[in-house]
């Protein structure tokens, strides 16, 4: 099927029709794709409708022989994820742990220009917390240049307090300096403050490399 002109698999019932729990359905980008997403079963189209493109007559210029096109609006190379602005890296970073603490995993999805880069890690146990900290040490790890404008996505008030709004963190301060030193060797960065579970697809995905990094955890 597609789903905001992406192609998409969709579970079904043995009758072939859509298998909805709870007013949603679940779809796969890919069927070896390991994070599901549950989306309502009227966003949804035919397979038909999936990579349409829509092409708008230049009707500023008046010109004899064939009609001229304007040119089609960049898409992001990464499905869903909206194109980063040009020259900047946008690091998705989330924690997640099994318990607090309990087996705890990072994602990290790297966004620049057409390239895409996505760490899935087991930190061992930690709690929640320690968990969203090392997300954020692990994609700054990821960059080379420090020239560049970086923008670090997380949805956790937390890890915005105790890096960039002086709170006095009572616990994990060793692991804090170190990202606060990590953080001094770029030359422009800022973290930004996404709401979890609310659609942002960067985020979203972070959310599932980290989950599927707990599951990692052996032991």
């Amino acid at each position: 099927m597609s789903f905001k002109n992406n192609k998409v698999w969709a579970a079904v019932l043995e009758g072939g029709d859509l298998a909805v729990d709870q007013g949603k359905v679940e779809i796969r980008y890919s069927l070896d794709q390991e994070y599901v997403y549950r989306v309502k079963p009227e966003s949804l189209g035919p397979e038909s409708l999936a990579l349409s493109k829509k092409i708008v007559p230049d009707r500023a210029k008046k010109q004899e022989g064939p009609r001229s096109f304007l040119p089609r609006k960049e898409e992001s190379p990464h499905p869903l994820i909206p194109m980063p602005p040009q020259g900047v890296i946008q690091i998705y970073t989330d924690g997640a742990s099994s318990g607090n603490p309990g087996p705890a995993g990072l994602g990290v999805v790297l966004l620049y220009g057409d390239h895409k880069r996505e760490i899935s890690e087991s930190i061992g146990r930690a709690t929640n917390n320690v968990a969203e900290l090392n997300a954020i040490k692990r994609g700054l790890e990821l960059l080379k240049r420090t020239d560049l404008p970086i923008e670090i996505h997380t949805d956790s008030t937390y890890c915005i307090g105790v890096l960039v709004k002086g709170w006095k963190p009572a616990m994990n301060q060793e692991l804090i300096l170190g990202i606060r030193k990590l953080m001094g060797r770029f030359k422009q960065l800022r973290l930004v403050k996404v709401k979890g579970h609310s659609g942002v697809q960067g985020n979203e995905r972070a959310d599932a490399l980290a989950t599927a990094g707990v599951k990692k955890f052996s032991g």
